[in-house]
């Protein structure tokens, strides 16, 4: 399916060492804010209090995050838990005071506010759980990335492989740094957001060098030079590339702008890695795969011709 046809193929790899110093300044920034600020993570890396509350009618949760903020609670996460009528409220630690004076604090502003709020429990997430937390996160972005060239190495070469995974990390550092940069709070529907960009980056790459493998066994591009080829993948995925990425930035908008402030920074994520993710597929990666010295022959096999007894080939 195609909403348009580009007839022309597209120089995209005549402009690459522009796009590739882009790519490389904007990495070295994301670099930079994480060596120097680091990440504002979230309650459930760095500890704090769990609360659970109940009310007889669905309250508004922008009423409850404005009566945390006016006790200084700003960074804490409120959303429904279960039911309209359940919420689940995250606080970070605060110094001074214990978790147990923590949550009743909080008690009594919220039944200034509502009398029939109800405590259902309260829990301490420790920061050694928040540790662990963020080492299976760590671990579970090193298993996926060595999965992806693994993947592509069997399905393609060693050369896509290689410049697939420099792409999709380069995609993980854009966004973990754009959290940096501005010091929103990482947490783990974000952390999973992360982990869902990286497998969805590599489906634009292995689309594109998929491509890639057809012009390279097309007679039409025989004379061709690897420029060429890899201009002419690109510009014939465009079109699937506009409805693949246009169809789930719309949902992920949705989410961004309706979603409220619980599916907020996941969508933002979601959002950043999408833009990062089709520019990495198409501006990272086949430049990458151009200066690796791919060549028809790693992956145009050529058969050989069987032989007579003699020797002579048939």
């Amino acid at each position: 399916m195609e909403l348009f046809h580009i007839k022309k193929d597209i120089p995209f790899m005549r402009h690459a060492r522009m796009f590739n110093i882009i790519s490389l300044l904007t990495f070295l920034i994301a670099m930079g804010s994480l060596a120097i600020q680091g990440l504002n993570f979230g309650v459930d890396f760095t500890g704090g209090t769990v609360m659970e509350v109940s009310y007889r009618e669905p309250p508004k949760l922008d009423d409850i995050r404005g009566t945390l903020s006016r006790i200084g609670l700003t960074e804490a996460s409120v959303q429904n838990f279960g039911t309209a009528r359940d919420v689940l409220i995250r606080l970070p630690v605060k110094e001074g005071l214990t978790s147990a004076k923590l949550s009743e604090q909080v008690l009594n502003e919220l039944r200034k506010q509502q009398a029939d709020v109800e405590m259902r429990r309260v829990e301490f997430v420790g920061p050694q759980v928040g540790r662990e937390l963020f080492e299976s996160g760590a671990l579970a972005l090193l298993f996926v990335s060595i999965g992806i060239v693994a993947y592509l190495a069997l399905r393609f070469e060693w050369k896509f492989g290689l410049a697939a995974i420099i792409a999709n990390l380069h995609d993980v550092i854009i966004i973990v740094g754009v959290f940096s940069i501005f010091q929103w709070e990482f947490s783990l529907p974000v952390l999973a957001a992360v982990l869902a960009i990286l497998g969805y980056s590599v489906n634009e790459s292995v689309v594109v060098f998929d491509r890639v493998r057809e012009c390279f066994r097309s007679r039409q591009y025989r004379n061709s030079t690897v420029p060429q080829v890899l201009d002419a993948a690109i510009t014939q995925t465009m079109s699937r590339t506009i409805i693949t990425h246009g169809s789930t930035q719309m949902m992920v908008l949705a989410m961004l702008l309706f979603g409220g402030e619980t599916l907020f920074y996941f969508a933002l994520a979601l959002t950043i890695g999408i833009c990062f993710g089709i520019y990495s597929s198409v501006l990272v990666a086949s430049p990458i795969v151009m200066y690796l010295g791919v060549s028809r022959d790693d992956l145009v096999k050529l058969e050989k011709k069987p032989e007579n007894e003699s020797g002579a080939v048939v």
